[in-house]
């Protein structure tokens, strides 16, 4: 899997996908301990996103309206300095 253009391994396995995929959710609903975060839950649904149309669908549309504020210069903190 290919995560901000960096190659990261997941299981081979849909089974196993799906449960590190769910325990990432799980986790990032526990967010507001120290160890576990909210950064759990978008990891868990990019794995996720593998094996199931709807999630991939969904994060392919941010994906795209992202890439496209990065484009226009939303994230550009450049642009406040004019």
């Amino acid at each position: 899997m290919r995560i901000f253009g960096r190659h990261v391994p997941v299981p081979q396995s849909v089974a196993m996908r799906r449960t590190l995929g769910g325990v990432l959710i799980a986790g990032g609903a526990l967010g507001f301990l120290p160890v576990l975060g909210f950064w759990m839950v978008p990891l868990g649904l990019v794995v996720l996103s593998q094996d199931s149309a709807l999630v991939r669908r969904k994060r392919r549309q941010i994906e795209v309206k992202l890439g496209r504020r990065w484009k226009s210069g939303w994230f550009n903190s450049d642009k406040d300095k004019i």
